[in-house]
């Protein structure tokens, strides 16, 4: 595979990024500390982080529900302020993942090391829009089609402007704007970079042993479910990662209760025989 170049725009935006996050801790504790502002910046955390696990990821990159135009648009909005591209790029990056995992075609394989899973692809310049063409099912969603166009000043609505608004409440809008924008954006990113790392490194396989991914109850405490990443993996069309009781899915639960007020529909989950054939077929391997 050809050397890729360093993408310096990004590099100077999450290095950035990353400062202003340390600026946002230090702000805290030397300048002024704010329960409203770190309040905001959990609530902040919670909505951006749903809107990637629940929305770009189940929805919109696996189709493994349908959801009603509010809770697409939410989704968009506040997917737009966790600054990880657009709905439309960031899956057509997740389904090419999931259709050449650990090959040279995968954006973000660990075969080319934990750091680059990690954020290192992120540092370097891919062939941008290849395979935005064949992503027809959400270049026909007008709301998709929308957000991708403006995806970065809605980045900057929700991502930084009306956290600031919020701050001016209570006379602090620099503490807003530093903790529920970068620091909340920062640990989001890491929490969301952690699936194509850790959950490709550490944890079980009891599902499928044909690719690196694996269940990481870590990876899916921070990450609002995502890390039972071999399930995943293996029945990607199901709307759960976590499928045993005591499994940490919050994003699960939020989209089943949605459900039941008709916010959410046609939830798809693995038929249980063959959730049971997969394990089955692992043990064998594995005699």
């Amino acid at each position: 595979m050809p050397k890729q170049k360093l993408d310096w725009r990004n590099i100077l935006f999450i290095g950035t990024a990353h400062l202003l996050a340390v600026t946002a801790v230090v702000y805290l504790v030397a300048i002024r500390f704010s329960w409203w502002t770190v309040g905001l910046g959990l609530i902040w955390l919670v909505l951006c982080g749903v809107s990637i696990t629940g929305g770009y990821h189940r929805l919109f990159s696996h189709r493994t529900y349908k959801a009603n135009g509010a809770l697409r648009l939410f989704y968009l909005l506040f997917g737009a302020a966790s600054v990880q591209n657009s709905a439309l790029k960031w899956s057509a990056d997740h389904r090419t993942h999931h259709a050449h995992t650990d090959t040279s075609e995968d954006p973000y394989s660990v075969r080319r090391g934990f750091w680059w899973a990690h954020v290192g692809w992120v540092l370097r310049k891919d062939r941008a829009d290849r395979d935005i063409p064949a992503m027809r099912d959400l270049i026909n969603d007008w709301m998709v089609r929308f957000q991708h166009k403006n995806y970065v000043p809605l980045a900057l609505l929700f991502g930084a402007a009306i956290p600031m608004a919020f701050g001016l409440i209570w006379r602090d809008p620099i503490g807003a704007l530093l903790v529920a924008g970068f620091l909340r954006m920062v640990v989001q990113w890491h929490a969301t970079f952690s699936v194509n790392s850790f959950a490709h490194l550490i944890g079980a396989q009891p599902y499928s042993t044909k690719t690196t991914a694996r269940d990481s109850a870590f990876t899916a405490f921070i990450t609002l479910g995502e890390g039972y990443h071999n399930f995943h993996h293996r029945f990607q069309s199901d709307y759960r990662n976590g499928i045993r009781w005591y499994q940490l899915d919050p994003t699960k639960w939020f989209v089943w209760t949605l459900s039941k007020v008709g916010v959410t529909s046609g939830l798809k989950r693995a038929p249980k025989e063959a959730i049971s054939q997969a394990r089955a077929e692992v043990r064998a391997n594995q005699r």
